[in-house]
Formats: structure tokens, C-alpha cells, sequence
């Protein structure tokens, strides 16, 4: 493609990276990204990967902007209270990248929609806060070879991991390391337990690079890593994950 003048200037830190440079741009500008969730992890995300310019972006949230939220949730803001969350961002992300499709899906994602949804799209992002659509995602994107970037926060951490379990042997799914979700009412939710809002920005934006990696193919993939980070104590660790032969999703069991 021909970039024009305004985009060499808008993308000039990405275009003299030598690992980055016009190909990779062009890659960029030609991908297709879901974030499901325009939350506390999906605002940053979004922001992010709507300034490095994903051609297209795809936001799926049934929910409605809340006071509450905007204490983590950067992508809103006061005046859209009560605004669907997915307009609300596609307004905020329009002003960061008019060089960008923002595709919105205002509804829950849900075994009767989410193969046609995710079938559109080369990567997923999930930021969602709920475990029945944690599992829904691991299922849907293994059947249709879709890359899984996923995070999930805690009150003071966070936990984030790259999924390609179609590859085959050595490539885990979210399954592999969390078999079955754990009984209902053991985990808070947010509401209940509170979070740190920064906690969700630094996690967002981690998971936003993840996913920039993906499509551009740099550096080592969090495929079969789990890294965990720990806001009290500011600390960074990872844990290697191995491939279930057993596992439900993705076992060849």
C-alpha cells in the first residue's frame, strides 16, 4: 500500500523501527482485532491499539457506562454516563485514530453468536470479567485457529497469557491450566472486592503490546507462559505452562 503523508507522519516512530518499518505497519493497518470487553482491561487495550493503528477493531460489550467505572475504565468518560459502552468508546477511539473501522457488537457474547462474531476477526483480546465467557472464548477460538490474548486482574494483580492450542503439542489452552471455573460466589467481582484501578491499566497495556506482537510476529510469544504481576510488591513473575493431554478444549484424550 501507498501510506499517505499524514500517515507517515502519525506512524513515524512505528516506520523507523527497524523490526516495524512499513511492512509491519501495513500488517497493522490490514488486521482485524476483537477486544471483548470495553472495561477496565479493554480501555487501555483499545486505546493503544487503535493509536498503533489495528486497521480494524471490533468491540463487544453489552453494558452501559457506570460513575463507577470510570475510576479504571480510561476510554469513557463523565459526560457519556449511561452511554453503551461500546459507543462510548468507538466515540473516544474515532478522536485518538480516524485512520481506523471501529466495529461494535452492543451484546453479550454467547454460544449462539460468538463462532460468527470471532469468524470475522484474525485475533481475540479478551477482556472480559467473567468466567462463563473465559471458557466460551478458549472453546470458540480453538475450533476456529484464532489466537487468544488474555488477562484477568485481581485487587491488587493480574494475570496474562497468549493461547494457540490449535498449533498442537506444546501449546496450551486457558483449559490446560484452569480446568473447570471455580464454584459460583468464590470470586468476588469487582464490585465486591475492589481493584486498584491502575492495576487494569498497566494489564491493558500489557495485553495491548501482546497483541501487537501477535500480528506483527516480534519477540517471544506468551504462549505457554503465564505472567503474573503483583502491584504491592511490584513484582513481575512467570510461570511455564504445559499442554493438557487431557484437557477438554484442546486434549488428545
Amino acid at each position: 500500500m501507498e501510506f499517505t503523508d499524514r500517515q507517515f507522519r502519525r506512524y513515524a516512530r512505528h516506520l523507523i523501527l527497524e523490526e516495524v518499518g512499513e511492512e509491519g505497519q501495513e500488517r497493522l493497518l490490514a488486521s482485524r482485532v476483537l477486544v471483548v470487553g470495553a472495561g477496565g482491561l479493554g480501555s487501555p487495550m483499545l486505546l493503544y491499539l487503535a493509536a498503533a493503528g489495528v486497521g480494524t477493531l471490533g468491540i463487544i460489550d453489552n453494558d452501559r457506562v457506570d460513575l463507577t467505572n470510570l475510576q479504571r475504565q480510561i476510554v469513557h468518560s463523565t459526560e457519556r454516563v449511561g452511554d453503551l459502552k461500546v459507543e462510548s468508546a468507538r466515540a473516544t477511539l474515532a478522536g485518538v485514530n480516524d485512520d481506523i473501522r471501529i466495529e461494535t457488537h452492543p451484546l453479550r457474547l454467547a454460544p449462539e453468536n460468538a463462532a460468527d462474531i470471532i469468524a470475522g476477526y484474525d485475533l481475540v483480546a479478551d477482556g472480559s470479567d467473567n468466567f462463563a465467557t473465559r471458557y466460551l472464548l478458549t472453546e470458540q477460538c480453538f475450533q476456529l485457529g484464532k489466537p487468544l490474548v488474555a488477562a484477568a486482574l485481581s485487587p491488587f494483580e493480574g494475570q496474562l497469557s497468549t493461547f494457540r492450542p490449535y498449533l498442537g503439542a506444546g501449546h496450551p489452552c486457558y483449559r490446560c491450566v484452569f480446568r473447570e471455573p471455580p464454584p459460583p460466589d468464590t470470586v468476588p467481582r469487582c464490585e465486591e472486592a475492589g481493584i486498584l484501578g491502575a492495576v487494569a491499566g498497566v494489564m491493558g497495556t500489557l495485553q495491548a503490546v501482546e497483541v501487537l506482537k501477535e500480528l506483527l510476529g516480534l519477540g517471544d510469544s506468551l504462549d505457554g507462559t503465564l505472567l503474573i504481576y503483583d502491584a504491592l510488591r511490584a513484582h513481575f513473575h512467570r510461570i511455564r505452562i504445559a499442554k493438557d493431554p487431557d484437557c477438554p478444549t484442546c486434549g488428545s484424550g
